[in-house]
């Protein structure tokens, strides 16, 4: 195909560049409403909104310079289901956050907007591990390694 680099050329292009600043800077999260994601992360994180287009797309930066989120509100999207299912749509990614206190942490989490998913692994001490949802369904792991 014309156009369309071989393995072997993009290798020899990528290995010829001098120096290459790549930046892992956010994910971006498909929802069917950006503003109430950013709000729902603004209250766990305690992060501002940084950026819109005012089309359905809203950025947060990280204030400590880590990775940022985005929005985009799609008319298509379709929430993830927990546990996968193989007829329903499955969850791509979820965040790990690691937290000082589990139940602290899970009830600040409910306050923002989640909701404790009802499926929880069976294998994994509740005290150290809660698998939450956020307003668009996607599942996210509160996690410690606090010792009791």
């Amino acid at each position: 195909m014309e156009g369309v680099k071989s393995e072997t050329e993009l290798a020899v292009s990528v290995g010829s560049v001098d120096r290459l600043s790549l930046r892992w800077n956010a994910v971006c999260l498909d929802c069917a409403d950006a503003e109430e994601m950013a709000t729902f992360y603004g209250r766990l994180f305690g992060w501002e909104m940084t950026g819109r287009d005012g089309e359905g797309w809203i950025a947060m930066n990280d204030p400590s310079g880590g990775v940022g989120l985005l929005f985009q509100a799609e008319e298509w999207y379709e929430p993830p289901a927990w546990p996968e299912q193989s007829d329903l749509q499955h969850k791509m990614l979820h965040f790990e956050i690691e937290v000082d206190d589990v139940e602290t942490a899970v009830a600040h989490a409910i306050s923002a907007g989640a909701r404790v998913a009802l499926h929880q692994p069976e294998d994994r001490d509740p005290a150290t591990l809660r698998v939450m949802l956020d307003p668009a369904g996607h599942p996210f792991c509160l996690w410690s390694n606090a010792e009791d």
